[in-house]
């Protein structure tokens, strides 16, 4: 079984045991969550897709922890008008891992 879910603005298709990384939800390291906005739910042969979202349907995860992603470089340069920016940008992210998918 797996369902396409929509978290952060962005989509992820998960299963149940898998762990995966999203936008921030400012959730405790340990707590259980819900998400409601489920987009597409997979059970072998059969599909259920909503429109958008399937009434009822939600997938329960488990807050491993929450963190911030590796660093990256933001680098502006203009050449000959000695324009140079130099900054970094870390994202944050919360590492869920997903109990179970219920169509309700």
């Amino acid at each position: 079984m797996y369902a396409i879910i929509q978290t952060g603005g962005k989509q992820y298709r998960v299963e149940p045991g898998e762990t995966l990384n999203v936008e921030s939800l400012h959730a405790e390291a340990g707590s259980t969550i819900e998400i409601d906005k489920v987009l597409l739910i997979g059970d072998g042969a059969e599909v259920t897709v909503g429109k958008p979202y399937i009434p009822g349907a939600r997938v329960e995860a488990q807050v491993v922890e929450e963190g911030r992603g590796k660093k990256i470089i933001v680098f502006k340069f203009k050449p000959k008008v000695r324009y140079r920016r130099k900054n970094g940008h870390r994202q944050n992210f919360t590492r869920l891992t997903v109990q179970n998918i219920l169509q309700g």
